[in-house]
């Protein structure tokens, strides 16, 4: 399965991405009281649709609650959830092409805020309680915002890219520096003085790395996806990269089969194991010299469409997109891969965030 299918969609689809139009609906608001640990699901929805949503599901009680947002709030999400980030009890809520990033309590699921006027926006990474960076599709730029006052204070330009074929992705944080992945047509991460807010170094990897981790070795893990055939970028082998944070040099490269379609890479609770998406979930202690021979938990003749680790369980939650159009599903194993629970989301749930 091609990394992400909305993210491709948004880019054969650039044309009306920036005038994309999102109807918000109003409702009655609801309470909720939400205390104590829990998961959120940020469910996708239909591109141009503006049927994305959130969920919210309790391990210890195996419940859900879906459209939490609409319900406390009496508005709908947006058009494409993209990813979510809790900083200091505020949960930040990156809505792509609705170009917004809302603001909510974690408790009660409320909006107490939101950065607007942003690009197309992927994920959120806080450098400090007055200072987050802000990755975007088709712009060159990574936006620095003020969380407190919810404002936009300046501009990262990424070096050798044009406003179309821009594109950043995650973020991970080792000491000062910030490494970020460059994917549509890209293959390059980035690596971001947090003092200066300035690019200082670059590492060339396999074409469009799709996902960046760092584990208990300090060591940086990315998965690049090859593009796709036919490609004006060009295309290759998916490959998993291992690099040193401290050096920002390539340790080991893993090479997959063409036909393979690796994603979604993610951390166990101690950060020795990786887990990532290739039709099954598969898992590989972060020593190993070679990728496994046989997967952690097969695929169930469905569409895995995002992977989470419990942080403090390592219990391991796989998102089954099903049809990209109905409720999808989310399978929720023990950390040896007995299934614990299943329950039903909203429409393409892609991706996780732990309270």
């Amino acid at each position: 399965m091609p990394y992400k299918i909305k993210s491709m969609l948004t880019i054969f689809l650039f044309s009306t991405l920036l005038g994309g139009c999102m109807k918000w609906e109003y409702g009655l608001e609801e309470i909720f009281d939400n205390k104590g640990e829990g998961l959120f699901i940020t469910n996708e929805g239909n591109f141009q649709y503006g049927n994305a949503s959130l969920s919210y599901y309790n391990p210890t009680t195996k419940t859900v609650e879906n459209e939490v947002f609409y319900r406390a709030n009496a508005m709908k999400l947006g058009d494409v959830a993209q990813s979510m980030t809790i900083h200091n009890n505020t949960g930040w809520i990156v809505v792509n092409n609705s170009h917004v990033v809302f603001a909510i309590d974690t408790q009660t699921f409320k909006e107490i805020g939101r950065i607007t006027n942003l690009t197309s926006p992927r994920y959120i990474h806080f450098v400090s309680d007055e200072k987050a960076y802000v990755t975007q599709l088709w712009d060159n730029r990574i936006f620095i915002v003020n969380p407190k006052r919810y404002k936009i204070v300046g501009h990262i330009v990424c070096p050798n890219m044009t406003m179309e074929s821009g594109s950043t992705e995650q973020m991970v944080q080792y000491g000062k520096y910030v490494f970020v992945n460059c994917w549509s047509y890209q293959n390059r991460i980035l690596k971001i003085d947090t003092e200066t807010d300035k690019v200082v170094d670059e590492l060339t990897v396999g074409i469009q790395p799709t996902s960046l981790v760092l584990d208990c070795n300090n060591k940086l893990w990315t998965l690049t996806d090859g593009g796709y055939d036919g490609s004006p970028y060009g295309y290759e082998a998916p490959s998993l990269y291992r690099i040193d944070a401290e050096t920002f040099t390539i340790e080991k490269q893993f090479k997959f089969s063409a036909n393979e379609t690796p994603s979604e890479l993610q951390t166990n609770t101690s950060k020795d194991k990786i887990y990532w998406l290739n039709n099954d979930v598969w898992a590989m202690n972060v020593t190993d010299e070679n990728l496994p021979a046989k997967s952690f938990l097969e695929n169930k003749g469905t569409i895995y469409y995002g992977l989470t680790i419990c942080p403090h369980t390592g219990d391991v939650y796989v998102a089954d997109a099903i049809d990209y159009n109905q409720q999808g599903k989310i399978y929720h194993y023990s950390k040896v891969g007995q299934l614990i629970d299943e329950f039903y989301v909203g429409i393409t749930p892609g991706a996780f965030c732990w309270k």
